[in-house]
């Protein structure tokens, strides 16, 4: 099957196979992007089957398939549950989240997500979306920029990169492009790092822009409570604070990890863990496609 080039989708054959497909269920694919998973979940599906597929950024949703089994909607994940009531669905057989931001992203100048090209501090997932990295960068307190760049990009110099920024714009000359963020920078990073410690600095960046983090833990709750019993809960991460979210989640029920247990002490949790471990790509996989390298995929069962 040829996928389109705006997104290569990554473990797409263990992520069929995890969903466990039933021709006539009824699914979402909570992160549509290219299109390349929910294509794929379509073909197994009969005329009796449906496809939910959110998106919120505007080309991906132009760019959607047409097909009477699949409905395109174009809003962020966080408002599935809102969605699926509109549809009138009241329960599904299976949630997908791949995490990924989708090459297309990475490879447009103008989304400003990659350090790679030149161009504005854009990063929204969603151009409607009123805050851009720029506007972040000129208006959150040094505290604030301290919080996102240590807890969200996993920075030790988080606190020296925000009071940087902070200096610059006290003296009239603010951050708002990606040169400008790379010259502030550069004088903290260790030069054999620096690819990493970038990537790291701009995912804390688009996090925190795009509010990742808390629409995450949103869609979870709201997938765990719209799963039928037997229904696969099924995501793919790509750092260790979403994958620490969705495996706390997966094994407990509650995002914090906090372990319930009934008179007997036997664990209370409303998801049965299908992997123990992660699922990863292949050595071949990661040749044709380096960026899934990052990608893991968990799955659960709904009790």
């Amino acid at each position: 099957m040829t996928q389109p080039a705006y997104h290569v989708p990554a473990l797409l054959p263990q992520t069929v196979e995890a969903l466990d497909i039933k021709p006539d269920g009824i699914y979402i694919d909570a992160t549509y992007g290219g299109g390349g998973h929910s294509r794929a979940i379509v073909e197994h599906l009969s005329p009796a089957g449906h496809l939910y597929g959110f998106d919120q950024d505007d080309e991906a949703v132009a760019g959607a398939m047409n097909d009477d089994r699949f409905t395109i909607v174009y809003s962020n994940f966080r408002f599935m549950a809102n969605f699926m009531r509109f549809y009138g669905v009241e329960s599904v057989d299976g949630v997908l989240a791949d995490l990924g931001v989708s090459f297309h992203h990475f490879d447009d100048p103008d989304r400003g997500f990659s350090f790679r090209w030149s161009g504005n501090l854009d990063m929204r997932m969603n151009r409607r979306a009123r805050h851009s990295a720029a506007d972040l960068l000129a208006q959150r307190s040094e505290d604030e920029l301290a919080r996102a760049f240590t807890l969200l990009g996993e920075l030790k110099q988080g606190r020296r990169i925000a009071a940087a920024i902070v200096k610059r714009r006290s003296e009239g000359n603010p951050v708002t492009t990606v040169e400008q963020l790379l010259e502030v920078c550069r004088p903290m990073i260790n030069p054999a790092r620096e690819k990493k410690e970038l990537a790291q600095i701009f995912q804390a960046l688009r996090i925190e822009v795009n509010g990742e983090l808390d629409a995450l833990a949103s869609m979870l709750n709201q997938a765990l409570a719209l799963l039928r019993p037997g229904g696969r809960l099924a995501v793919i991460t790509y750092h260790s604070l979403e994958d620490r979210l969705v495996k706390n989640f997966m094994r407990t029920g509650n995002l914090e990890g906090e372990r319930k247990t009934d008179f007997y002490g036997r664990t209370i949790a409303p998801l049965r863990m299908l992997t123990s471990k992660p699922i990863v790509a292949d050595d071949e996989e990661i040749e044709n496609n380096p960026r899934s390298r990052s990608a893991k995929l968990r799955v659960a069962e709904k009790l």
